[in-house]
C-alpha cells in the first residue's frame, strides 16, 4: 500500500477512520487534485507532522483536543499559566485537584492519557514564547495560536516571518516558512486566519482593525496567575480582592471610596509583580467592562484552526484565503474574505517606518516615545529603545542605563539636533520587544 508494509497500514486504518476516508479517497469536489496524493502516504505524513499549540487556555483546550481527534499525533503545547479555580467551568482538560498546576503539563497528561489508543504524545512547555528561540519554532510543520493578547501575537508573527531564508535571488526557500493559524475570541466573537510568511497578510498587516486595545477584555486566569499589565491589576482587584474584601457588596462605580480602594489595591498588586502604569484614570475606566469566555465560541474557532492544519498538512482542500469571522452576538454570522497584505506593513512589507508628524521645535523625545507607543496608532510599541549611527538616543532596560538618557526625554528634538544626539535627516532605528526582528 503505497510503500507501506501491510501491518502499519492496518494500525493506520484502524485510527481515525473518518479522516482516513477523507484522506484516502477521491472525490469529485477535491479542489487540490494536482498535489492531494489520497494514499496511506498522506495519512501516515499528519500523524507524523509536528504541530505547535500556543495557549492551554480555553482556546487551547479546544485545539489540542480536536487535533488529537483529526489524525495528528505529535502535538506540543506552550503555555505560561497555571490552572486556576475560574477555568474551570470551560477549560474542559482541568479539574479541581489541578488548581495551582502548569496548564501545559496538565492539559498534555490529559490528552496523553485519555487519547492514547490512538497513539497521540503531547509535550509539553511551561513558560513564556519569548523564552524559546527560532531553533525552537523551526522544528514544527506549523503552528496554531490560541493566545489572548496582541503583543504576544506580534512577536510570534514577527518571529517566523524572521526565519524566512532567501536565496542569493532573493527566492524563499519553501521548508523554512511555518505556516501560522491565529485564532481569538472575544465574547460571542471569534476569528481564525492562515498566515504563511511573505505569501498572506500578517498579522501587523491588519493590526489597525483591532483599534485600541479595550479595558476589560482579559482571561480570569491571566489576571489570578500571570498579570503582565496594569489592567490585568485594576480588574483583579475588581474581580478578586473587592469580592474578598466585601462579600455580596456591589462595586459603585460613581463612588469615589469605592474606585479609590480598588485603585489602591491595584497599585499594590502591581507593585508586588513589578508592574508600572496603574493610575486613577486607568482605573475608572476598567471597572466598567468585563466581557465572559463564551466555551461555544472556543469550540467554532477551534474546529476552524484545526481544519485549516488538516489542509495544510494533506492538501485534501484548498485553504482559507485567509481570514475567518464569526458573529455570534444576534444569531450566527460567518463571514470569509482575503485580506490583502500591507504595502507600509512592518514586518512583511520591508518598507521602512517614516515619522513626519512631529515639529522638531516643539515637540519632544518622549512626544516621539508616545507616538511610538500610542495604543490606537501605527506602530503600537510597548518599550521602544532608539540609536543612531552617532550612539543611543534612549534605551528602556536595563533601568541604571535608563535613567543615564532619562534627562533627554523633555528636550525638543531641535534641542537634542543642536546637542549633537540626533543629527537632521539622519535615519534612527527603533528596536522594541513587540518586533524582536524587526529594526524600524
Amino acid at each position: 500500500m503505497n510503500g507501506l508494509r501491510d501491518g502499519d497500514a492496518n494500525v493506520l486504518l484502524q485510527t481515525n477512520a473518518d479522516v482516513n476516508t477523507v484522506l484516502t479517497r477521491r472525490c469529485p469536489f477535491e479542489g487540490l487534485r494536482d498535489v492531494h496524493d489520497p494514499s496511506m502516504e498522506t495519512v501516515k505524513f499528519v500523524r507524523q507532522a509536528k504541530i505547535l499549540v500556543i495557549g492551554a487556555g480555553g482556546l487551547g483546550c479546544e485545539i489540542l483536543k480536536d487535533l488529537a481527534l483529526s489524525g495528528f499525533t505529535d502535538i506540543h503545547v506552550i503555555d505560561m499559566d497555571n490552572v486556576d479555580v475560574t477555568n474551570l467551568n470551560r477549560q474542559f482538560l482541568f479539574r479541581e485537584s489541578d488548581i495551582g498546576l502548569s496548564k501545559a503539563k496538565v492539559a498534555a497528561a490529559f490528552i496523553n492519557d485519555r487519547c492514547a489508543h490512538l497513539g497521540v504524545h503531547v509535550t509539553p512547555y511551561h513558560g513564556k514564547i519569548q523564552d524559546f528561540g527560532p531553533d525552537f519554532y523551526e522544528q514544527f510543520f506549523l503552528i496554531i495560536a490560541g493566545l489572548d493578547n496582541i503583543p504576544a501575537r506580534r512577536w510570534l508573527n514577527s518571529t517566523l516571518h524572521s526565519m524566512v531564508r532567501r536565496d542569493d535571488e532573493g527566492n524563499i526557500d519553501p521548508s523554512s516558512l511555518k505556516p501560522l493559524l491565529d485564532g481569538g475570541t472575544e465574547g460571542l466573537k471569534g476569528q481564525a486566519r492562515v498566515i504563511v510568511p511573505y505569501h498572506t497578510a500578517c498579522f501587523d498587516c491588519t493590526l489597525e482593525s483591532f483599534g485600541p486595545p479595550d479595558t476589560g477584555n482579559y482571561p480570569m486566569c491571566t489576571l489570578a496567575e500571570t498579570p503582565r499589565l496594569p489592567e490585568h491589576c485594576i480588574e483583579y482587584a475588581l474581580l478578586v480582592l473587592w469580592e474578598k474584601a466585601f462579600p455580596g457588596v456591589k462595586v459603585n462605580t460613581d463612588n469615589a471610596n469605592d474606585m479609590r480602594w480598588i485603585y489602591e489595591q491595584a497599585v499594590a498588586r502591581a507593585e508586588t509583580f513589578g508592574i508600572h502604569g496603574v493610575d486613577y484614570r486607568l482605573t475608572l475606566g476598567v471597572v466598567k467592562r468585563i466581557i465572559p469566555a463564551v466555551a461555544s465560541t472556543n469550540a467554532l474557532i477551534s474546529g476552524m484552526l484545526v481544519a485549516e492544519a488538516l489542509k495544510l498538512a494533506s492538501y485534501c482542500d484548498p485553504s482559507l484565503d485567509n481570514y475567518f469571522m464569526y458573529m455570534g452576538q444576534a444569531g450566527v454570522n460567518t463571514q470569509t474574505f482575503e485580506w490583502a497584505r500591507s504595502d507600509t506593513c512592518l514586518v512583511c512589507s520591508g518598507s521602512e517606518a517614516v515619522v513626519d508628524t512631529l515639529d522638531p521645535e516643539t515637540k519632544t523625545l518622549k512626544d516621539l516615545l508616545e507616538l511610538l507607543c500610542d495604543p490606537s496608532g501605527k506602530f503600537r510599541l510597548q518599550r521602544p529603545s532608539i540609536s543612531t549611527a552617532m550612539g543611543i538616543v534612549f534605551i528602556q532596560r536595563p533601568p541604571s542605563l535608563r535613567a543615564e538618557h532619562e534627562w533627554k526625554l523633555d528636550k525638543s528634538l531641535k534641542e537634542l539636533s543642536d546637542a549633537g544626539v540626533l543629527r537632521e535627516g539622519e535615519e534612527a532605528t527603533v528596536t522594541d520587544p513587540t518586533l524582536p526582528s524587526k529594526d524600524l
